[in-house]
């Protein structure tokens, strides 16, 4: 039930799923305000536990804060079931790591995206609509039916190649500019879906 809560993984959660988490925050942030976290909760896990506790990667911190996101206090985790079954909607760096949360939790699958194809099969989908969102409650029956919404248009295609995100861990600005900007390209739009 409420807060409507979209969890990001990728594999370390250091750099690509926090930089979705804070920056998909930012987006809501633009459209609802401070009621962001009565309505909305963005979190994020990484596959692998090697850089559980540790802040986010400094460069993805920067990526974040250059965009009007918060970079502030957070900390890498590892995935588990429970993180999954708690989240309305799933959205992973990579069809590996789509992969691996079905592993932990098969029945996520309607709910459990690459972050880019959600992207793509947004675009193409009648965002349902049920007037302003005055509520947690409301927001949380917004999200959920678009994301059934977005799931029928996959029709059980499979993710494409191409909706990825590369792994920019450990190179320069310029690869963390080009993720945080894919990011962007999905999460903004969500958010206008989700509030709008």
């Amino acid at each position: 039930m409420p807060p409507f809560t979209v969890l990001h993984v990728c594999m370390g959660n250091i750099c690509r799923s926090p930089m979705a988490e804070r920056l998909f925050v930012r987006a809501l942030r633009e459209q609802v305000g401070d009621r962001v976290h009565d309505l909305y909760l963005s979190h994020g896990a990484g596959t692998g536990g090697w850089h559980a506790g540790e802040s986010m990667n400094p460069p993805a911190a920067r990526q974040v804060s250059k965009r009007g996101g918060d970079a502030g206090g957070f900390k890498a985790r590892k995935l588990s079931g429970e993180l999954i079954d708690a989240s309305d909607l799933v959205l992973c760096a990579t069809a590996d790591q789509v992969e691996y949360v079905l592993g932990l939790r098969p029945d996520a699958e309607s709910r459990t995206f690459v972050l880019g194809e959600f992207g793509r099969l947004l675009a193409d989908v009648n965002v349902p609509t049920a007037g302003a969102i005055t509520s947690p409650d409301d927001a949380y029956k917004r999200g959920v039916a678009l994301v059934e919404a977005v799931n029928a248009a996959r029709g059980g295609e499979p993710a494409r190649p191409g909706d990825d995100l590369d792994d920019p861990w450990g190179m320069g600005e310029t690869a963390f500019a080009r993720v945080a900007d894919e990011i962007e390209q999905t999460v903004v739009p969500l958010a206008l879906a989700l509030t709008s």
